[in-house]
């Protein structure tokens, strides 16, 4: 019994109208939409809920403004959902209803953060990624890798806040949900996978000396490297504005993006994260730039660098000097 990831967020906004177009030009399906709110799908049926932030049912926030109020995580079976149930039942803010017809339960993290579980609604789906081809071993063969017009995330990755006491947050989801450790800022940082097999972290805390409590920012999957820039450059394109990257982080191999998400917080495509399983020894790192990114490029790429759409190069090579 394990948690398989996450299933939905829930942001509660002040501007419905900017979020319905960011949410589409990052590349999320519009599945449904009333006065005060959206529901957006990831291509295997993860959904971001966008609500009103007056919205009679969003959980409290953790912080003023536009931001992330619910995570609700997948488990299983029915059964996963009962015995998780009677793991949290005692906890603060425990609630045990019924969602579209599912049941859905949860209770409140030590964070004050609203955490629920369901049945998952994600469906398996094959996709074709890119092949990478190094030194030692050379599996895309009379084929070329693709070029991304646009992104399209496959699911919502992982999360992550500022928490005001780190070392509880990462015992409740540790005791409660089974999540394990899979590296450390000692007492200020904790990545934090649902099982001992899977990708680097589905949720990572960070503690600021302020005790500032919020969302950092929402990570989403995407196939590969190519996807990341292709995704990165059309969002740029559209206007939306770079907080860091593209980048790769040293800590868990991923290339990453990063833009600022009127929703609240960052919002991020990343691929290649690494794999761990039952084996992996947390490691201990001191927080530092060169920590978290090994290279990046700050304030991102312009989305018409180099490619030039709709300019006639009359045939030229582009380094070709007049």
């Amino acid at each position: 019994m394990s948690v398989l990831g996450i299933d939905q967020i829930t942001y509660g906004t002040d501007d419905l109208a900017l979020s319905r177009r960011f949410f589409q030009d990052w590349g999320l399906t519009l599945a449904h939409e009333s006065a005060d709110t959206l529901v957006f799908t990831c291509l295997n049926g993860c959904r971001v809920v966008v609500a009103a932030m007056d919205h009679p049912g969003l959980p409290p926030a953790i912080e003023p403004g536009p931001t992330l109020r619910e995570v609700v995580w997948g488990v299983e079976r029915a059964e996963d959902l009962a015995r998780y149930a009677d793991a949290i039942r005692h906890d603060p803010g425990f609630v045990d209803t019924e969602v579209d017809g599912a049941r859905r339960i949860g209770c409140t993290d030590p964070n004050g953060l609203a955490v629920r579980l369901q049945v998952t609604r994600k469906r398996d789906i094959a996709l074709q990624s890119a092949a990478m081809n190094t030194w030692s071993d050379k599996p895309r063969i009379n084929q070329p890798s693709p070029v991304y017009e646009r992104a399209t995330p496959i699911e919502v990755g992982h999360v992550v806040f500022f928490a005001a006491d780190v070392p509880a947050c990462e015992a409740f989801y540790a005791s409660r949900f089974g999540f394990v450790s899979s590296d450390r800022y000692p007492g200020r940082g904790a990545f934090m996978r649902c099982a001992p097999s899977g990708g680097h972290h589905d949720l990572f805390l960070l503690q600021l000396p302020s005790g500032k409590r919020g969302i950092n920012h929402v990570a989403f999957t995407v196939r590969d490297i190519h996807e990341v820039f292709g995704g990165g450059l059309h969002f740029s394109r559209c206007g939306w504005e770079t907080q860091l990257g593209p980048g790769r982080h040293p800590v868990s191999s991923a290339y990453f993006w990063y833009f600022k998400n009127p929703a609240g917080g960052l919002i991020e495509y990343y691929a290649d994260e690494d794999q761990l399983t039952a084996d992996w020894q947390p490691r201990e790192f001191e927080p530092g730039p060169t920590v978290f990114a090994e290279w990046a490029v700050d304030g991102g790429l312009d989305g018409h660098t180099r490619r030039q759409k709709g300019v006639d190069a009359g045939g030229k090579f582009l380094t070709e000097k007049k």
